[in-house]
C-alpha cells in the first residue's frame, strides 16, 4: 500500500513538472513572437519622413574644402566625373531614395594604371576616414526593386558617372553635420571592378536669372561690341514665346534710345541633331527676332539676320548645361 501511494505521488510530480515546462516554453514562444512583431512595426515606422538632421551632433573636425575627400592612395576618379555648383542627388534614407540639393560631386573610382583594384581597400579607407572626421552612418544595405522603380526617373543624372541607387547595389551612406560648411552627405558603392562615390554639400537654391533690360543691351553693345541673349522659342520652331517677346521688347527699346545703332542678329544652336537642320532653324529664329523688331517700329535697314547653327559654340557641347549656353541669339554692333 505504501508503495502504491509513493508511485502515485511521483507520477503526479512528473506530470506537474512537464506541464510547467510546457507552459514556460509556450510563454517564451509568445514573447519571441511579440518581439518580432515590435521589430517589424518599428522598421515600418522608420521612414525617410522620420529623418531629422538636427538629431546628428556637429563634427568639429577640419574637413577641408568641397568635395572634402581625397581618394585613397592608388585610386583615382575616372574622366567624366561630375562636379556641379547646384544639382540634386538621391540618398537612401532608411531605404527611401530621398533628394538633397546643393554642390554635387559624382565619380567612378578605379585603380591607377599598373595597380589592381581592391573593393575592401576602397570601402575600408572610406569607412575609417569618414568615421574619423565625425561622420555618422545613415544607411548600409540595398534598396528594393520597387523603390528603384519609384524614384529613378526623377534623377537627372541617372546613367552618368558615379551613378548610385540600384536595387542590387550595397550602398553605404554617411552624413557629416558642420557649423561652417553645412550638411554633407557621402555615399559610395563598390564591387571587385571599381567603385562609385557621391558627395553633396547641402545648399539652398539661389536664383541668378535677372530680367534683360535695354540698358544692359546698350552697355554690352558699346563695351563688348555684342550682347548675348537667351530668347525662348517653341521647341524646334522659330516662334518666339511670350517670355522671348519680353526680351525682344527690350532690344527694340535699346535701338529706339540710340537711333545710330545698327545690329546683326545672329542665331546659334547646340550640336544636337542634324547640322543642316540646325543652321536653317537658327536662321529662321534670327529672322523671327528681326521681324518682331520691325513690328516694334525699328527700321529694317538697321537690321540684318543670319543663322550659324552649331558652327560657333560659346563652350564645348559636352553637357546639357553647356548646350543650353550655346542655344542663343547674339546682337552684334555693326557701326
Amino acid at each position: 500500500m505504501k508503495k502504491t501511494v509513493l508511485i502515485f505521488g511521483l507520477s503526479a510530480l512528473i506530470v506537474s513538472c512537464n506541464q510547467s515546462v510546457k507552459q514556460q516554453e509556450g510563454t517564451e514562444d509568445s514573447t519571441e513572437v511579440t518581439v518580432e512583431a515590435n521589430e517589424v512595426k518599428t522598421a515600418e515606422a522608420n521612414t525617410a519622413a522620420d529623418f531629422n538632421i538636427e538629431d546628428i551632433a556637429f563634427s568639429t573636425a577640419d574637413i577641408g574644402d568641397f568635395p572634402f575627400i581625397n581618394l585613397p592612395e592608388g585610386l583615382e576618379a575616372d574622366k567624366g566625373a561630375i562636379q556641379k555648383k547646384f544639382d540634386v542627388c538621391f540618398f537612401p534614407i532608411n531605404g527611401t531614395m530621398t533628394p538633397f540639393e546643393g554642390k554635387l560631386y559624382k565619380a567612378n573610382v578605379s585603380a591607377v594604371r599598373g595597380e589592381e583594384y581592391s573593393q575592401r581597400y576602397f570601402e575600408k579607407s572610406m569607412e575609417d576616414y569618414l568615421l574619423s572626421v565625425g561622420a555618422v552612418t545613415m544607411f548600409d544595405g540595398e534598396i528594393t526593386k520597387e523603390e528603384y522603380e519609384r524614384y529613378h526617373k526623377q534623377d537627372p543624372n541617372k546613367g552618368d558617372s558615379g551613378d548610385i541607387g540600384y536595387w542590387n547595389q550595397r550602398i553605404q551612406v554617411f552624413t557629416i553635420r558642420t557649423k561652417d560648411k553645412g550638411n554633407i552627405y557621402v555615399q559610395f558603392t563598390s564591387n571587385n571592378a571599381g567603385g562609385k562615390l557621391n558627395i553633396l554639400q547641402e545648399e539652398a537654391f539661389q536664383q541668378t536669372i535677372t530680367k534683360v533690360t535695354a540698358d544692359d543691351i546698350v552697355k554690352d553693345l558699346n563695351e563688348k561690341g555684342k550682347s548675348i541673349l537667351y530668347i525662348n522659342f517653341d521647341v524646334d520652331k522659330s516662334n518666339i514665346t511670350t517670355d522671348g517677346k519680353e526680351v525682344v521688347t527690350q532690344i527694340a527699346e535699346a535701338l529706339q534710345n540710340d537711333k545710330r545703332l545698327k545690329i546683326a542678329i545672329e542665331g546659334h544652336t547646340d550640336n544636337t541633331g542634324d547640322a543642316s537642320h540646325n543652321k536653317t532653324l537658327s536662321e529662321a529664329r534670327a529672322n523671327s527676332v528681326l521681324n518682331a523688331l520691325v513690328i516694334d517700329r525699328i527700321d529694317k535697314a538697321r537690321l540684318t539676320a543670319k543663322g550659324f547653327g552649331a558652327e560657333k559654340p560659346l563652350v564645348t557641347n559636352d553637357s546639357e548645361e553647356n548646350k543650353a549656353k550655346n542655344r542663343r541669339v547674339e546682337l552684334v554692333k555693326v557701326n
